[in-house]
């Protein structure tokens, strides 16, 4: 009979491609796991994988039944955190995964409050972009993860929060009054500095104004926002920030403009879970927490 532990090992060995890696992520020796894939390859009559002294192979018929060897892992994981959801929803684990733009700017205002509500709960965050979340909730790595669309979340259940706006940052002295707003026109043709590929904000602040010619600086890309704000303080281009970031004091010690913009469409700020998870209720505990957090900051 096959067993948890050997397809366990399995699903090591496709991540890792190497035994005594594959052998560390399961807690175990090297001649443990091998001794378990040797068992699992006559148990089912196929070779799984190809070793040599310097590499390891997976065979075709090895990564197919190593993916649906992950969805079994994942169906019995959640067995057990049915269980314990039915026990104590409240207390335990929880891993949250949150886009760079969003976590590090809400989050940690919203912990107080998540911590006086839930104060046997362990929370961990994973800051990452949006592809790799929502693997790692699709695959169970993550429990809950805060992302913002318009962007393709599939069978994951979600719970709306905010819709998050932009101002249009400028150097000092720019031309423009600080503070007067801007609508789409004013950037009709505009090149922006903008976070590198990837991120779902920039692909959100060229599509703030669909109807408006609007291009990213290829000359350069930020891998964060404070990069991004320090390239335009200094004079090398304007870009678009989310209110979230502003409200929680991104722009503490910059000398950058920033004026509202009129019209910009908004990227949604949502709260997205597997709808086979047994933390419902504390998930949605959760987004009311991040929308007052979120309100908070707007005041």
């Amino acid at each position: 009979m096959i067993t948890l532990r050997q397809l366990r090992f399995l699903v090591a060995l496709a991540d890792e491609l190497n035994f005594s890696r594959a052998a560390e992520v399961c807690f175990v020796t090297q001649p443990t796991l091998s001794a378990g894939l040797k068992e699992l390859e006559q148990l089912l009559g196929v070779q799984l994988a190809e070793r040599s002294k310097r590499s390891v192979l997976m065979t075709p018929i090895g990564l197919e039944i190593a993916e649906r060897a992950r969805a079994l892992l994942l169906s019995a994981h959640e067995i057990e955190d049915l269980a314990a959801a039915h026990k104590a929803p409240e207390e335990g684990d929880l891993k949250l995964g949150a886009i760079p733009t969003i976590g590090p700017f809400l989050i940690p205002k919203a912990l107080p409050q998540i911590r006086r509500a839930f104060p046997k709960l362990r929370l961990f965050l994973r800051e990452e972009k949006t592809d790799s979340l929502l693997e790692g909730l699709a695959t169970g790595r993550l429990d809950v993860v805060l992302i913002a669309q318009p962007f393709d979340i599939g069978t994951a259940e979600h719970v709306p929060l905010f819709d998050d706006g932009y101002h249009l940052a400028t150097p000092p002295g720019w031309g423009r009054a600080t503070g007067t707003p801007v609508d789409g026109g004013a950037l009709e043709g505009a090149r922006l500095l903008l976070l590198e590929q990837g991120h779902c904000l920039q692909r959100h602040a060229l599509r703030a104004f669909p109807d408006r010619d609007i291009q990213q600086d290829e000359s350069f890309s930020a891998t964060s926002l404070p990069t991004l704000i320090s390239m335009v303080s200094e004079g090398l281009g304007i870009t678009l920030l989310p209110d979230l970031a502003i409200d929680a004091g991104v722009l503490a010690g910059q000398r950058v403009d920033i004026a509202p913009l009129i019209g910009a469409c908004p990227r949604h700020v949502i709260l997205a879970w597997r709808p086979t998870s047994a933390r419902k209720p504390v998930f949605r505990a959760l987004a009311e927490m991040l929308r007052q957090t979120r309100a908070g900051l707007a005041g």
